[in-house]
Protein backbone atom coordinates (compact mmCIF):
# COMPACT_ATOMS: atom_id res chain seq x y z
CA UNK A 1 0.00 0.00 0.00
CA UNK A 2 1.16 3.47 -0.80
CA UNK A 3 1.84 5.58 2.27
CA UNK A 4 -0.20 8.72 2.58
CA UNK A 5 1.76 11.96 2.53
CA UNK A 6 2.24 13.32 6.03
CA UNK A 7 0.41 16.47 6.93
CA UNK A 8 2.44 19.58 7.65
CA UNK A 9 3.11 19.92 11.37
CA UNK A 10 1.13 22.62 13.09
CA UNK A 11 3.12 25.30 14.90
CA UNK A 12 3.40 24.62 18.69
CA UNK A 13 1.63 26.91 21.12
CA UNK A 14 3.87 29.57 22.76
CA UNK A 15 3.52 27.97 26.24
CA UNK A 16 4.77 24.59 24.96
CA UNK A 17 7.68 26.19 23.13
CA UNK A 18 8.80 28.00 26.33
CA UNK A 19 8.58 24.77 28.41
CA UNK A 20 10.74 22.96 25.86
CA UNK A 21 13.33 25.73 26.01
CA UNK A 22 13.52 25.47 29.83
CA UNK A 23 13.90 21.69 29.68
CA UNK A 24 16.72 22.04 27.18
CA UNK A 25 18.45 24.51 29.51
CA UNK A 26 18.29 21.99 32.41
CA UNK A 27 19.87 19.31 30.26
CA UNK A 28 22.70 21.71 29.46
CA UNK A 29 21.72 22.27 25.89
CA UNK A 30 21.78 25.77 24.46
CA UNK A 31 18.81 26.96 22.53
CA UNK A 32 19.72 27.69 18.94
CA UNK A 33 18.77 31.20 17.97
CA UNK A 34 17.55 31.78 14.39
CA UNK A 35 20.28 33.18 12.20
CA UNK A 36 19.69 36.78 11.08
CA UNK A 37 18.59 37.11 7.45
CA UNK A 38 21.27 38.22 5.02
CA UNK A 39 20.87 41.82 4.00
CA UNK A 40 19.98 42.36 0.35
CA UNK A 41 22.79 43.78 -1.71
CA UNK A 42 22.34 47.52 -2.14
CA UNK A 43 20.93 48.48 -5.53
CA UNK A 44 23.41 50.31 -7.71
CA UNK A 45 22.59 53.98 -7.88
CA UNK A 46 21.24 55.04 -11.25
CA UNK A 47 22.89 58.17 -12.46
CA UNK A 48 20.61 60.83 -13.90
CA UNK A 49 22.69 60.72 -17.09
CA UNK A 50 21.50 57.11 -17.64
CA UNK A 51 17.81 58.02 -17.49
CA UNK A 52 15.77 59.36 -20.40
CA UNK A 53 14.28 62.70 -19.44
CA UNK A 54 10.77 63.58 -20.60
CA UNK A 55 9.55 67.03 -21.59
CA UNK A 56 11.12 70.21 -22.87
CA UNK A 57 14.55 70.18 -24.50
CA UNK A 58 17.17 71.95 -22.39
CA UNK A 59 19.16 73.13 -25.40
CA UNK A 60 22.90 73.66 -25.78
CA UNK A 61 23.41 75.02 -22.24
CA UNK A 62 21.98 71.80 -20.74
CA UNK A 63 23.95 69.58 -23.11
CA UNK A 64 27.19 71.28 -22.09
CA UNK A 65 26.71 70.20 -18.43
CA UNK A 66 26.23 66.50 -19.22
CA UNK A 67 29.12 64.06 -18.73
CA UNK A 68 27.97 62.18 -21.85
CA UNK A 69 25.08 62.25 -24.30
CA UNK A 70 24.15 58.61 -23.62
CA UNK A 71 20.77 59.53 -22.17
CA UNK A 72 19.92 62.02 -24.90
CA UNK A 73 17.18 61.81 -27.50
CA UNK A 74 17.66 62.11 -31.25
CA UNK A 75 15.01 64.08 -33.14
CA UNK A 76 14.78 63.73 -36.93
CA UNK A 77 13.20 66.93 -38.28
CA UNK A 78 11.33 66.30 -41.57
CA UNK A 79 10.03 68.94 -43.99
CA UNK A 80 9.20 69.48 -47.68
CA UNK A 81 11.56 71.15 -50.14
CA UNK A 82 10.66 73.31 -53.15
CA UNK A 83 9.63 70.22 -55.15
CA UNK A 84 7.50 68.71 -52.40
CA UNK A 85 10.10 66.06 -51.59
CA UNK A 86 10.88 65.26 -47.96
CA UNK A 87 14.21 66.36 -46.48
CA UNK A 88 15.50 65.73 -42.96
CA UNK A 89 18.25 66.43 -40.43
CA UNK A 90 18.90 65.20 -36.88
CA UNK A 91 19.24 67.05 -33.59
CA UNK A 92 20.49 65.79 -30.19
CA UNK A 93 18.11 66.80 -27.38
CA UNK A 94 18.18 66.49 -23.59
CA UNK A 95 14.63 65.14 -23.29
CA UNK A 96 11.96 63.21 -25.16
CA UNK A 97 9.23 65.66 -26.17
CA UNK A 98 5.58 65.04 -25.33
CA UNK A 99 4.19 67.96 -27.33
CA UNK A 100 5.45 70.25 -30.08
CA UNK A 101 6.03 73.11 -27.62
CA UNK A 102 8.72 70.93 -26.00
CA UNK A 103 10.71 71.24 -29.24
CA UNK A 104 12.72 74.20 -30.42
CA UNK A 105 12.52 75.96 -33.76
CA UNK A 106 15.49 74.86 -35.88
CA UNK A 107 16.84 76.06 -39.22
CA UNK A 108 18.52 74.97 -42.46
CA UNK A 109 20.07 76.34 -45.63
CA UNK A 110 17.18 77.01 -48.01
CA UNK A 111 19.47 77.74 -50.96
CA UNK A 112 20.27 73.99 -51.05
CA UNK A 113 16.61 72.97 -51.19
CA UNK A 114 15.42 75.46 -53.83
CA UNK A 115 13.69 77.66 -51.23
CA UNK A 116 16.04 80.63 -50.86
CA UNK A 117 18.84 82.63 -52.48
CA UNK A 118 22.44 82.08 -51.44
CA UNK A 119 22.90 85.55 -49.92
CA UNK A 120 19.87 85.18 -47.62
CA UNK A 121 19.17 81.50 -47.16
CA UNK A 122 18.10 80.79 -43.58
CA UNK A 123 14.80 78.90 -43.40
CA UNK A 124 13.21 78.05 -40.06
CA UNK A 125 11.74 74.68 -39.07
CA UNK A 126 8.66 75.06 -36.87
CA UNK A 127 7.62 71.74 -35.25
CA UNK A 128 4.03 70.66 -35.99
CA UNK A 129 3.73 66.93 -35.19
CA UNK A 130 5.73 64.28 -33.31
CA UNK A 131 6.11 60.62 -34.33
CA UNK A 132 8.11 57.74 -32.87
CA UNK A 133 11.34 57.02 -34.73
CA UNK A 134 10.94 53.42 -36.00
CA UNK A 135 14.49 53.32 -37.35
CA UNK A 136 16.37 54.27 -34.17
CA UNK A 137 13.72 53.06 -31.73
CA UNK A 138 12.69 54.44 -28.33
CA UNK A 139 13.24 57.12 -27.03
CA UNK A 140 14.05 58.81 -30.34
CA UNK A 141 11.47 60.76 -32.35
CA UNK A 142 10.69 62.14 -35.79
CA UNK A 143 9.33 65.68 -36.04
CA UNK A 144 7.22 66.96 -38.91
CA UNK A 145 8.09 70.63 -39.35
CA UNK A 146 6.84 73.62 -41.32
CA UNK A 147 9.39 75.60 -43.34
CA UNK A 148 9.26 79.38 -42.82
CA UNK A 149 11.47 82.16 -44.23
CA UNK A 150 13.66 83.62 -41.51
CA UNK A 151 13.76 87.04 -43.18
CA UNK A 152 10.01 87.75 -43.33
CA UNK A 153 8.40 84.97 -41.22
CA UNK A 154 6.31 83.83 -44.18
CA UNK A 155 5.78 80.23 -45.33
CA UNK A 156 8.74 79.04 -47.42
CA UNK A 157 8.37 78.07 -51.06
CA UNK A 158 6.04 75.07 -51.40
CA UNK A 159 4.94 75.18 -47.76
CA UNK A 160 1.30 74.46 -48.55
CA UNK A 161 0.66 73.20 -45.03
CA UNK A 162 0.41 76.74 -43.63
CA UNK A 163 -2.55 77.66 -45.85
CA UNK A 164 -4.13 74.24 -45.33
CA UNK A 165 -3.95 74.70 -41.55
CA UNK A 166 -5.78 78.03 -41.86
CA UNK A 167 -8.52 76.41 -43.95
CA UNK A 168 -8.92 73.48 -41.57
CA UNK A 169 -9.20 75.85 -38.64
CA UNK A 170 -11.81 77.93 -40.47
CA UNK A 171 -14.02 74.88 -41.08
CA UNK A 172 -13.24 73.01 -37.87
CA UNK A 173 -16.96 72.75 -37.01
CA UNK A 174 -17.52 70.55 -40.09
CA UNK A 175 -15.01 67.96 -38.75
CA UNK A 176 -13.49 67.02 -42.15
CA UNK A 177 -12.29 63.41 -42.51
CA UNK A 178 -9.82 62.15 -45.11
CA UNK A 179 -8.72 58.76 -46.39
CA UNK A 180 -5.73 58.75 -48.74
CA UNK A 181 -4.83 56.00 -51.22
CA UNK A 182 -1.20 56.60 -52.19
CA UNK A 183 0.01 54.59 -55.18
CA UNK A 184 3.74 54.36 -55.86
CA UNK A 185 6.11 52.49 -58.16
CA UNK A 186 9.38 50.87 -57.15
CA UNK A 187 12.03 51.62 -59.76
CA UNK A 188 15.44 50.21 -60.62
CA UNK A 189 18.16 52.71 -59.68
CA UNK A 190 19.92 54.38 -62.61
CA UNK A 191 22.61 57.01 -62.53
CA UNK A 192 22.95 58.89 -59.25
CA UNK A 193 20.77 61.99 -59.25
CA UNK A 194 18.97 61.01 -62.46
CA UNK A 195 15.26 60.15 -62.44
CA UNK A 196 14.89 56.36 -62.86
CA UNK A 197 12.94 55.10 -65.87
CA UNK A 198 12.68 51.31 -65.45
CA UNK A 199 10.22 49.81 -62.93
CA UNK A 200 11.53 47.15 -60.56
CA UNK A 201 9.22 44.56 -62.11
CA UNK A 202 10.57 44.94 -65.64
CA UNK A 203 12.96 42.38 -67.16
CA UNK A 204 16.71 42.87 -66.85
CA UNK A 205 17.18 42.50 -70.64
CA UNK A 206 15.08 45.62 -71.21
CA UNK A 207 12.01 43.79 -72.47
CA UNK A 208 8.60 44.39 -70.93
CA UNK A 209 6.98 41.82 -68.64
CA UNK A 210 3.72 40.03 -69.39
CA UNK A 211 0.69 42.35 -69.65
CA UNK A 212 -1.20 43.63 -66.62
CA UNK A 213 -3.58 41.21 -64.98
CA UNK A 214 -1.89 38.93 -62.44
CA UNK A 215 -0.06 41.62 -60.47
CA UNK A 216 -2.92 43.45 -58.75
CA UNK A 217 -3.26 42.00 -55.21
CA UNK A 218 -1.20 39.04 -56.46
CA UNK A 219 1.14 36.75 -54.56
CA UNK A 220 4.24 34.80 -55.51
CA UNK A 221 7.68 35.24 -57.03
CA UNK A 222 7.69 37.40 -60.19
CA UNK A 223 4.15 38.55 -59.33
CA UNK A 224 4.19 40.48 -56.04
CA UNK A 225 7.40 42.29 -56.88
CA UNK A 226 8.62 44.53 -54.07
CA UNK A 227 6.62 42.99 -51.22
CA UNK A 228 9.56 43.17 -48.74
CA UNK A 229 9.59 46.94 -49.23
CA UNK A 230 5.82 47.32 -48.89
CA UNK A 231 5.65 45.12 -45.79
CA UNK A 232 8.57 46.79 -44.02
CA UNK A 233 7.10 50.21 -44.77
CA UNK A 234 3.74 49.14 -43.33
CA UNK A 235 5.33 47.83 -40.13
CA UNK A 236 7.50 50.91 -39.57
CA UNK A 237 4.60 53.28 -40.18
CA UNK A 238 2.60 51.50 -37.47
CA UNK A 239 5.58 51.74 -35.07
CA UNK A 240 5.95 55.43 -35.88
CA UNK A 241 2.30 56.14 -35.04
CA UNK A 242 1.34 56.93 -38.63
CA UNK A 243 -2.33 56.22 -39.33
CA UNK A 244 -1.70 53.63 -42.04
CA UNK A 245 -4.75 51.43 -42.61
CA UNK A 246 -3.69 49.03 -45.36
CA UNK A 247 -1.54 48.09 -48.36
CA UNK A 248 -1.93 46.12 -51.59
CA UNK A 249 -0.04 45.30 -54.76
CA UNK A 250 -1.24 47.40 -57.70
CA UNK A 251 -1.87 46.76 -61.40
CA UNK A 252 1.61 47.28 -62.85
CA UNK A 253 4.47 45.01 -61.73
CA UNK A 254 6.48 46.71 -59.00
CA UNK A 255 3.59 49.05 -58.21
CA UNK A 256 1.96 49.20 -54.75
CA UNK A 257 -0.44 51.28 -52.70
CA UNK A 258 -0.73 52.23 -49.04
CA UNK A 259 -3.73 53.85 -47.39
CA UNK A 260 -3.59 56.61 -44.80
CA UNK A 261 -6.57 57.39 -42.59
CA UNK A 262 -9.21 58.00 -41.57
CA UNK A 263 -7.54 61.25 -40.55
CA UNK A 264 -9.20 64.39 -39.22
CA UNK A 265 -8.27 67.85 -40.43
CA UNK A 266 -4.62 68.80 -40.88
CA UNK A 267 -3.30 65.45 -39.61
CA UNK A 268 -4.19 64.08 -43.06
CA UNK A 269 -1.24 65.85 -44.67
CA UNK A 270 1.07 65.29 -41.69
CA UNK A 271 0.59 61.52 -41.67
CA UNK A 272 0.80 61.21 -45.46
CA UNK A 273 4.03 63.22 -45.55
CA UNK A 274 5.60 61.12 -42.81
CA UNK A 275 4.50 57.89 -44.55
CA UNK A 276 6.20 59.06 -47.75
CA UNK A 277 9.36 59.93 -45.83
CA UNK A 278 9.45 56.50 -44.17
CA UNK A 279 9.05 54.88 -47.59
CA UNK A 280 12.07 56.76 -48.95
CA UNK A 281 14.10 55.64 -45.92
CA UNK A 282 13.04 52.00 -46.39
CA UNK A 283 14.11 51.92 -50.04
CA UNK A 284 17.64 53.00 -49.04
CA UNK A 285 18.44 49.45 -47.92
CA UNK A 286 16.45 47.59 -50.60
CA UNK A 287 18.40 49.04 -53.54
CA UNK A 288 15.39 50.48 -55.32
CA UNK A 289 13.83 53.91 -55.78
CA UNK A 290 10.29 54.90 -54.83
CA UNK A 291 8.54 57.00 -57.47
CA UNK A 292 5.31 58.91 -56.95
CA UNK A 293 5.34 59.94 -60.63
CA UNK A 294 1.83 59.87 -62.20
CA UNK A 295 3.16 57.91 -65.20
CA UNK A 296 6.46 56.21 -64.36
CA UNK A 297 6.47 53.89 -67.41
CA UNK A 298 5.30 54.80 -70.91
CA UNK A 299 3.07 52.38 -72.80
CA UNK A 300 0.13 50.18 -71.92
CA UNK A 301 0.70 50.44 -68.18
CA UNK A 302 -1.29 51.99 -65.35
CA UNK A 303 -0.13 55.24 -63.85
CA UNK A 304 0.08 56.00 -60.13
CA UNK A 305 -2.26 58.39 -58.36
CA UNK A 306 -3.10 59.63 -54.90
CA UNK A 307 -6.83 59.20 -54.41
CA UNK A 308 -8.48 61.28 -51.71
CA UNK A 309 -11.66 60.15 -49.95
CA UNK A 310 -13.29 63.05 -48.15
CA UNK A 311 -16.31 63.85 -46.01
CA UNK A 312 -17.67 66.43 -43.58
CA UNK A 313 -20.22 65.89 -40.81
CA UNK A 314 -23.33 66.66 -42.97
CA UNK A 315 -22.26 63.81 -45.32
CA UNK A 316 -21.99 61.28 -42.49
CA UNK A 317 -25.41 61.76 -40.92
CA UNK A 318 -28.89 60.68 -41.98
CA UNK A 319 -29.75 62.30 -45.33
CA UNK A 320 -26.06 62.87 -46.06
CA UNK A 321 -26.35 61.54 -49.60
CA UNK A 322 -28.02 64.78 -50.70
CA UNK A 323 -25.04 66.76 -49.38
CA UNK A 324 -22.65 64.45 -51.25
CA UNK A 325 -24.48 65.16 -54.53
CA UNK A 326 -24.32 68.92 -53.90
CA UNK A 327 -20.58 68.74 -53.29
CA UNK A 328 -20.00 66.66 -56.45
CA UNK A 329 -21.99 69.15 -58.52
CA UNK A 330 -19.95 72.02 -57.07
CA UNK A 331 -16.66 70.22 -57.79
CA UNK A 332 -17.66 69.65 -61.40
CA UNK A 333 -17.87 73.40 -62.03
CA UNK A 334 -14.26 73.94 -60.95
CA UNK A 335 -12.70 70.66 -62.13
CA UNK A 336 -10.04 72.39 -64.25
CA UNK A 337 -8.95 74.58 -61.35
CA UNK A 338 -8.70 71.50 -59.15
CA UNK A 339 -6.65 69.54 -61.72
CA UNK A 340 -4.21 72.44 -61.97
CA UNK A 341 -3.47 72.04 -58.24
CA UNK A 342 -2.87 68.30 -58.40
CA UNK A 343 0.70 68.45 -59.71
CA UNK A 344 2.47 67.88 -63.03
CA UNK A 345 2.16 64.84 -65.27
CA UNK A 346 -1.49 63.97 -64.67
CA UNK A 347 -2.25 64.51 -68.34
CA UNK A 348 -0.20 61.36 -69.05
CA UNK A 349 -2.12 59.35 -66.44
CA UNK A 350 -5.67 60.67 -66.97
CA UNK A 351 -6.20 59.50 -70.55
CA UNK A 352 -9.53 57.71 -70.30
CA UNK A 353 -7.67 54.38 -70.32
CA UNK A 354 -6.18 52.28 -67.52
CA UNK A 355 -9.09 52.82 -65.12
CA UNK A 356 -9.04 56.62 -65.42
CA UNK A 357 -11.25 59.40 -66.70
CA UNK A 358 -10.00 61.77 -69.40
CA UNK A 359 -8.36 64.80 -67.80
CA UNK A 360 -10.95 67.11 -69.39
CA UNK A 361 -13.94 65.04 -68.27
CA UNK A 362 -15.55 65.16 -64.82
CA UNK A 363 -17.73 62.28 -63.61
CA UNK A 364 -19.22 61.05 -60.36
Amino acid sequence: KESKPSKAAKPEPKAKAKAKAKAAAKDGKKEEKPKPKAKAAPKPETKMDDKVQIGKDGGASALAKLRSFGSCVLAEYVWLDADGVTRSKTMTMTARPLKVTDLKVWNYDGSSTGQADGHNSEVLLKPRAIFNDPFRGYPHVMVLADAWNAWDDQPAKNNTRAKCAETMDMYRSLDPWFGIEQEYTLMKPGKVGVKPSVPLGFNTDGSEPAPQGPYYTGAGYNVAIGRPVADEHYKLCVEAGVKISGINAEVMPGQWEFQIGPCRGIEMGDHLTMARYIMLRVTEKHECVCSFDPKPAEGDWNGAGCHTNFSVTPMRVAGGYDTIIKVCEAFGKVAKEHIAEYGEGNDKRLTGKHETCDINTFKY
